[in-house]
């Protein structure tokens, strides 16, 4: 009783509650630029990302109705794919679970939006936790507002929204999204084949100062430096290669971005829901993905299922005690739970975190051995083998960072020389370790030193065990790297120009280098 239609809502009744004032900063609310936002309708278009072969697979007419209209529906009916499981039952309402961590009202001003715009006549619409008012939305059919008495931070509030669903599969969105064409059935496939399958779309990027539709590339997947930060990494071309006969297979992804996916509810309780002592935001999608993986399920990207995002580069709300300490304390309870020995290559890159208190881990780690989970060993070996382990003869590892720039191969071979990039954060030529043994490594090539006068360039050539010229030190606690036999330090004020070389040592800033993680404390 008393509930519409979302075509029927009244979304300028809704905008206009929090409109933007003349002089006001239209970023000041939620990071996104909220005028522009504002003048958009729910169910504007946006252009279709997919590949052809998804939209060939796509069946016509209403594909998911049966989800609205009957409490079970098998596949075949409302399905994804023609070939599809046969036997697979789904409850008639499939919800969407919207937790957003600020309790200031600061939500997308679009949160109706990516819903039933998307979902539109006929598809499953959604549960939804908001942080502002929320009468105005659960007044839309199929619309459930739950709303917290208290701060409760990403996690819990999660976990409070799939408590309360009553769906056998759990959709999570951030609120600040937007679905593309036929988003959820390829999704909800992959799930009634195998529940232990824990499903992304591709995330598209939601521009966030005009609010243009941006289709992202097909080759990426998720993953993260010893530092734990979540980043895109380029498919190798091997698997580039490998995808041409199929580019719409699904993506195994060591990681996932962790606002937007797909997982059985049964599943989501039974492999221990959230990590409910991490706090407001961030890590969680580390934690989810390594349980995920090691105990059992897997983690998969969908081509065929798009979904577009609002990246912003603020958070618009407050984290008690700081961002920096609430992500690091996050971060903590998951290494220390799933990471075993590899934990340390974290501290390692990240040394502050070891003063940050993470509490009591005691459950969590019950709970891992309970499930029977994998050492994180396995999950290296298996799942991550792109992550490169440091080795035990290593002092120092990753990339060489001076400012924004790093030390780059620039793609050269043996006596080619080095120069410095735009940092990438993604390995490959920027990829370094200074071993027990003083040398400077890239693969099998290593930094020398062609002549030892002041100027000399610097060359990658094979590395020789007791060749002088390739012997390096670091050197005031470890921002300068300096030659042995010479006692010239590596500089790039040269790099422009014919690439690195060895100069007096002195406090120039070209002088300073810092690796990624030092593992000599």
């Amino acid at each position: 009783p008393g509930k519409v239609r979302w075509q029927d809502f009244d979304q300028d009744l809704y905008v206009g509650a929090t409109v933007v004032k003349p002089g006001q900063d239209p970023y000041a609310r939620n990071k996104f630029n909220q005028v522009e936002s504002d003048k958009l309708r729910m169910d504007r278009s946006v252009p279709d990302t997919r590949h052809d072969h998804s939209i060939s697979f796509v069946f016509l007419g209403s594909p998911l109705s049966g989800l609205i209209t009957s409490d079970q529906v098998t596949p075949n009916e409302g399905g994804f794919r023609p070939d599809g499981p046969k036997s697979f039952r789904l409850s008639s309402f499939h919800y969407r679970i919207v937790a957003d961590v600020n309790s200031g009202g600061q939500t997308s001003r679009r949160p109706a939006s990516s819903s039933p715009s998307t979902t539109r006549p006929g598809r499953p619409c959604c549960a939804q936790l908001s942080a502002e008012d929320g009468s105005l939305l659960a007044k839309i059919e199929k619309v459930r507002v739950l709303r917290n008495d208290r701060r409760e931070g990403l996690m819990r509030s999660r976990v409070r929204g799939a408590d309360a669903a009553v769906a056998k599969v759990l959709t999570f969105l951030d609120s600040h999204c937007e679905c593309n064409e036929h988003w959820l059935e390829p999704l909800l496939e992959r799930v009634a084949e195998d529940k232990t399958r824990v499903v992304s779309p591709i995330i598209d990027v939601i521009n966030m100062d005009n609010f243009q539709y941006v289709g992202a590339s097909a080759d990426l997947k998720g993953g993260f430096d010893w530092n734990l930060v979540f980043k895109w990494d380029y498919m190798t071309l091997e698997q580039r290669r490998g995808r041409q006969g199929n580019p719409i297979a699904p993506i195994k992804t060591p990681m996932i971005a962790g606002g937007l996916f797909v997982m059985d509810k049964d599943y989501f309780e039974e492999l221990g829901k959230y990590d409910m002592m991490m706090d407001v935001w961030g890590g969680e999608n580390l934690e989810i993905s390594f349980r995920v993986w090691q105990c059992g399920g897997s983690l998969e990207i969908i081509p065929c299922s798009r979904v577009g995002h609002v990246f912003r580069k603020q958070h618009p709300y407050t984290f008690p005690g700081g961002s920096g300490t609430v992500f690091a304390r996050n971060t903590r309870r998951a290494a220390e739970v799933w990471m075993d020995e590899f934990k340390n290559f974290y501290y390692a890159a990240v040394p502050s975190a070891r003063n940050v208190p993470y509490g009591n881990i005691q459950s969590r780690l019950e709970m891992k051995k309970r499930l029977g989970c994998k050492p994180f060993k396995w999950y290296l070996e298996n799942v991550y083998p792109e992550l490169r382990v440091p080795d035990h003869q290593d002092i120092a590892f990753g990339a060489l960072q001076q400012g924004g720039n790093c030390l780059d191969t620039l793609g050269h071979f043996a006596d080619g020389v080095v120069g410095v990039y735009e940092c990438h954060n993604a390995g490959g030529n920027q990829e370094w370790a200074l071993t027990k043994d003083k040398s400077v490594k890239h693969m099998d090539l290593c930094l020398t030193v062609v002549d030892r006068a002041a100027g000399s360039q610097i060359k990658l050539q094979g590395c020789r065990e007791n060749d002088s010229r390739q012997k390096w030190e670091q050197i005031e606690n470890n921002s300068k790297l300096r030659h042995v036999g010479s006692n010239l330090c590596l500089d790039s004020r040269s790099a422009r120009n014919g690439g690195l070389t060895v100069e007096v040592c002195s406090p120039s800033l070209t002088q300073q280098w810092k690796f990624t993680l030092n593992l000599q404390q």
